[in-house]
């Protein structure tokens, strides 16, 4: 071990640093969060400085799970959340997954203006995603939005798009699909120009056709950059709070798992940090159980991941 230590003690030196931010700024609020769902602490009985009021919370054991679990809707009613978070990410993953492979199959084509085409594709990614929702959000406006005026134009019904109903979730979908789509583009981009050519020469002179090419080459080159994506794509629209709270605000049409968990520990008169990070511990297990069943899955397919 000292001979290990001393040969590699630079690397550890480098590696230091980052690991203490992360245990400051990742594992210590973890654990904390992980400490709260077994308490009864709210804003009423946590500690306050400013007050001189000490801590009179008390520890609950799993009960905050069980009422969150039971779908009791004062907690969040968690399985119907849950039901609307999956459908909200499915919609959003897979809108993404295939319009930014059909973008990367236009773009992957010598066609004129394509570097152009690229720059105008991308910048939905390049520009704030809080400046996006906002303009979307006037886009969407029941009385003055562009796309109610074309709609009424052709006369066509003009729906209230951010109200109660299920029209709200479809307008946050439009938009988390087009912030999202570009980065599936680049991604997907990136992995068709790995494939060698001699593949598709040889399937051609195979006599195979363009869907056979694309079924039998194109997919299974981009079978490693699809799962990651894939994968990232599904965590990252999960937990996509921005998006859908900028826009729809604490809707009950659009809530998900942690817009309600950002609900329950920033609203309220009296703010529920433990119910708050009971919803944080099981979204953080809903999404690990996903991690381990998608990474298994990918093995059996000869994928390393």
């Amino acid at each position: 071990m000292r001979r290990f230590l001393e040969r590699h003690w630079y690397a550890y030196a480098m590696v230091l640093p980052v690991v203490v931010v992360i245990a400051v700024l990742v594992l210590y609020p973890l654990a904390q969060g992980v400490f709260f769902t077994f308490t009864n602490i709210n804003e009423a009985n946590i500690a306050n400085p400013v007050l001189d009021r000490p801590a009179t919370y008390s520890g609950v054991g799993f009960k905050n799970y069980l009422n969150v679990l039971s779908g009791d809707t004062s907690y969040g009613a968690f399985w119907g959340t849950l039901v609307r978070t999956l459908i909200w990410t499915f919609a959003c993953v897979f809108l993404h997954y295939v319009i930014g492979l059909g973008l990367a199959l236009l773009l992957n084509r010598e066609v004129r203006g394509r570097t152009l085409y690229r720059v105008l594709l991308i910048l939905p990614w390049a520009v704030p995603a809080f400046i996006s929702a906002f303009a979307w959000k006037y886009m969407f406006n029941a009385q003055y939005g562009i796309i109610n005026q074309l709609l009424r134009a052709v006369g066509l019904p003009d729906p209230v798009w951010l109200g109660q109903s299920d029209w709200a979730l479809f307008a946050v979908i439009v938009v988390n699909v087009w912030l999202g789509v570009p980065f599936m583009m680049v991604a997907l981009l990136g992995g068709l120009q790995s494939i060698p050519g001699d593949l598709y020469e040889a399937a051609e002179m195979d006599g195979a056709t363009p869907w056979q090419r694309f079924r039998n080459v194109t997919l299974p080159g981009l079978r490693s950059v699809s799962s990651t994506v894939i994968l990232l794509g599904i965590i990252w629209t999960f937990n996509m709070f921005p998006v859908i709270y900028l826009i729809a605000g604490p809707n009950p049409n659009t809530r998900i798992l942690v817009t309600y968990a950002f609900e329950r520990f920033f609203s309220g008169a009296s703010r529920d940090y433990a119910v708050a990070s009971t919803y944080g511990v099981l979204i953080l297990s809903v999404l690990l159980v996903f991690a381990t069943v998608y990474r298994r899955a990918l093995r059996k397919q000869g994928e390393v991941w």
